[in-house]
Order: structure tokens, then sequence, then C-alpha cells
């Protein structure tokens, strides 16, 4: 049987999967390759983009106008910019691979019986010439992880790339596909050899385009489920599909793992006479995000870098980005965490990264919090929100200031400390979402605990600019409109200078929005 895969590159005859070829411009592609250009194929991890690859060698070497060949160079990462031992380990990956491909041994013969000899910055180029001289067919080499070399490593295999160029195609590869996660125009590479770092467009200006494997569009995500449906005769219902559109925006690896984690992990979805629900997809989603899964965990360690927390700190805080420079912008966008959505500007790429980015950030200020009696809970186990209140108040006077310095973001340290206080709360079974958005001007939450939902908006009033409580009880009255509900909380971060200290400054009153609703202000 086979089953939604996630880990390395999709088999057809193991997974459900949809075809490879299809997923870029097949047409432009064979185009590029027939003019003799090299270009560079990226997108953001787990995407596709080696099924990509080795679905494109199959094709050309079964029409046999190329020889085509496929490597995966990431080996050589840990050669970092030691240039002898990566042209060592690329060479040797290069021989291998043709041996397995193409049952080609002439590669790792030229290596062994002096190759290995050559200066290790014309290695690579003269294994590539011998190569393509080797057969009247032209070479197409298609070399994969190009963006895990470092520093000299990876120069050394741009120029010699580039040395060869005018050789081919007799005497050099005709083409040559780079596959990385961010275009090389974007890229700075910082080496040892150089007094400043080289632009990747500049090592490799023979470069012709770039081609970005997208995500699924919604259409092919129906198809792809569809593909179990049509094996096991279990169905997704309509709902359930579009939900997982929805929380996905078709990014690849999120939705074969929502449906493999589904279909095939939980009893109730291993029961093929039961349809896939919206419930089951929504269980499903809390598992990824809780358990910190290997791809929502790489991302969620992305936010330790400074390029990433000048954008997204601004993002959750619901301010401008200011001078954020460009190529930040486009590094989050190349790994995916961010896109540019139509009439939106820049946004986190989907509802469950919108989700897990806080949910990683808050980790310390919970793993730092005290012990909190849930006082919080009616006896029948309800939330009574007026009792939560008073636990937030007593909360924040008495460990609100040291919880702060817990916060890796500090502009939005109070966020996650309330957070982190509110994970707490729903521990007992519950759910908090979050929206935010660049120029927004707040963060709103939604605290949903059995039968009861608990809506609060976020704003900080900092120096040099007027109380927020104006703006955000009619910011509130819309947020609450939409939800349905007749009351809230308007949370005010005071973090102007000078203040005093949390403990004497905390405090909550009630008023009325514009539009009539209650509204509980709390001022921390």
């Amino acid at each position: 049987m086979r089953f939604f895969n996630t880990e390395g590159p999709v088999r057809p005859q193991d997974h459900y999967c949809l075809p490879p070829l299809q997923r870029w411009d097949l047409d432009e592609v064979l185009r590029l390759i027939e003019q003799k250009k090299y270009f560079l194929l990226h997108a953001p991890r787990q995407t596709g983009k080696t099924t990509c690859l080795l679905a494109l060698m199959e094709l050309l070497n079964s029409a046999g106008q190329y020889r085509t060949l496929y490597a995966n160079i990431e080996g050589a990462q840990s050669a970092r910019e030691n240039v002898d031992d990566g042209m060592a380990t690329i060479c040797s990956v290069l021989g291998r691979s043709a041996r397995l491909y193409l049952g080609d041994g002439r590669l790792a013969d030229w290596y062994r019986d002096g190759g290995a000899a050559v200066p290790a910055g014309d290695r690579l180029a003269q294994l590539l010439e011998f190569w393509a001289a080797a057969d009247p067919r032209p070479a197409v080499l298609l070399l994969d992880e190009v963006d895990a070399l470092v520093g000299d490593t990876l120069i050394s295999v741009l120029r010699q790339l580039r040395a060869g160029y005018t050789q081919r195609p007799t005497a050099f590869p005709q083409t040559v596909i780079l596959c990385r996660v961010r275009d090389l125009r974007d890229y700075r590479i910082h080496a040892r050899s150089e007094s400043s770092p080289i632009t990747g467009g500049s090592a490799f200006n023979i470069k012709a385009k770039s081609l970005r494997l997208g995500d699924f569009t919604a259409a092919e995500v129906s198809t792809l489920l569809g593909e179990h449906t049509a094996e096991t005769g279990q169905v997704f219902t309509a709902a359930a599909l579009a939900l997982v559109w929805q929380l996905t925006r078709g990014q690849p690896w999120l939705v074969n793992a929502l449906a493999y984690h589904t279909c095939f992990e939980m009893p109730a979805g291993r029961d093929r006479t039961r349809p896939i629900t919206v419930d089951l997809i929504e269980e499903a989603k809390e598992y990824l995000i809780l358990n910190r899964v290997t791809h929502l965990d790489q991302l969620s360690d992305k936010l330790r870098e400074e390029r990433v927390r000048r954008v997204i700190e601004p993002m959750l805080a619901g301010t401008q980005l200011g001078e954020v420079a460009e190529d930040d912008i486009q590094y989050l966008i190349d790994l995916g965490l961010c896109r540019m959505a139509q009439g939106q500007g820049l946004t986190i790429a989907n509802p469950i990264y919108r989700e897990v980015l806080p949910r990683a950030l808050t980790f310390t200020s919970q793993a730092s919090l005290p012990q909190i009696n849930p006082t919080w809970l009616n006896t029948d186990g309800t939330l009574n929100p007026e009792r939560l209140l008073d636990a937030f108040l007593v909360f924040w006077r008495r460990h609100g200031q040291p919880l702060l310095s817990s916060a890796p973001y500090h502009e939005i340290a109070p966020h996650l400390v309330l957070m982190a206080f509110l994970h707490r709360v729903i521990n007992g079974g519950g759910a908090l979402e979050r929206e935010y958005a660049i120029g927004s001007g707040r963060m709103d939450l939604c605290l949903r605990y059995g039968a009861l939902t608990l809506a609060m908006e976020l704003k900080v009033w900092r120096d040099g600019a007027p109380d927020p409580l104006a703006e955000g009880l009619d910011q509130l009255d819309g947020y609450l409109a939409g939800l349905g509900l007749d009351t809230g909380w308007l949370v005010i971060f005071d973090r102007r200078s000078h203040q005093p200290p949390l403990a004497q400054r905390t405090a909550s009153c009630e008023q009325t929005s514009p539009h009539g609703r209650r509204i509980e202000v709390i001022r921390a």
C-alpha cells in the first residue's frame, strides 16, 4: 500500500504523489537545456526539488539525446573552507553517482588513476571535461544541495564551472542545473580567501535563469489526497480538503504530513470506512505543532538568526518593518517562512507556520513560569473569565518583570510572556489562536476553552506615542464582531521609559467600546 511521504524523494511505487515534472514548466526547462544554458532550481526545503531533478534525469536519459547525471554534493559540507577535501568529496560523489545512475565507471577510474593529484582548484573542471568528451551525446549535470557548501569550497565549485563554460558542449557539460534553497543572486559567500563577502551572482555570472519550485495549488492538494481515496476508498470530506489547503497553503511537506498522520497514525483515521473530517485534520495539526516535528523544528531554529528576528519581530508586534534590508525579506521568502500575498504584502507563509513561530518563541518563557494553581477553573472544570483575570493580574505583578528578560525577542517580550501564561491555562484542554500582521498595530488572541471563547487584543504604548486605548477599543470592536462576541480583553503594555514597576502600575478596569461592547482594559 502506498502512503504519504515526508522523508526524502518521492517514489511513485511507494508514495502518493503528483507527477514531478508537471510541477514546473517542463517546456522551459527543456528549452534552456537545448540552448546550452546554466541555471538554478531553488525552493524551500522539503518541497520536492530532488524528486523533480531525479525525474528530469530519468526523462532525459530515456530519450537518449543527452547523458544526464544527478549528484547530491551535501557531503562536501564537512570540508568547510578546505577546498582540497571538498573537491575530493565532490569528485568521489560524481564518480559514484555515474556508476549508480548511468552504469558508467569512467569518472571513478579517472579520479583513481591520477585525477586525485590534479590541483583542487582545477580538479572538478578536469573531471567534467573528461566526462563530457567521453561520449558524443551532450552531458547534463544536476547538482543538488549546492548551498550546503561553505566559503572557499563553494567559490571554487562556482568558478570551476564558470571556467569550463566556454568549452561546452563537446568538452564540458552542455547544461548545469544547480539546486539549492536560495537564489544564488541573493547569496553572500564569506570565504577566508576573500577580504569581503562575494555575491553569488558575481561568482556564477553565467547563470541564465533561476527557476523556483512552487507549492501545491488547491487543486493539486485535492488531487494528491484523492489518490488515497482512489486506492483505499476512504474519502476526505469537502470541508477537510478545504482545511488542509487553508492550513498549509499547499506547502508540500505540510500537506503530506497532515495526511499521513491523519490516515496512517491516528486510530480513527486508520479505519478506512470512516471519512477524514475536519476534526481529524485539526487533531493532526495540533500533533505536528506540539511534537515539534523535524520540519517545523528546523524552521523554529531559524528564529534565532538576527536577520530573521528583524522581520518576524515587527510582524508579531503588528508594527511596520522600517528599514529592514531587502535581502532579509528575500531570505525569509526563500526559506519558505514568508510569502508576498496579493493585496496583503509580506505575510507568514501559512497558518501552521503562523502558529508555530510564536509558540516556539514562548518556549523559554513557558519553561521559566513558576507553578501556578488553576484558580481560574470552576468546580465543574469550566473556565471562569473573572477568576482568570484575577489570576493573570496576580501573576503579572509578581512575576512579569523577571520573566520579560527570558523572552528571546525584546520588543514583544510582554506578548510572549502573556502567551506563555495562557498556554499554561489551556494545558488542561483548550486552544489559543493568534492573528498578527505588519502594520496592524496589534496582536489578537482567541482563547477557546470548552464552550467559552475569550478574545483579547494586545497593544503597546511606546515613547512619543499617544495612549492606544481609543484605537484599541475600536479595533477590538471589529475583532469581537467577527467572532460574534460582546465582551473581551484589551491588554495595553506600557513600554514607555521611566514608568513605575510592573507591580505598581498593573491594573484593570471595565470600559465600553464604541459599539457598546463590555471591554476589560488591562494596563500592564
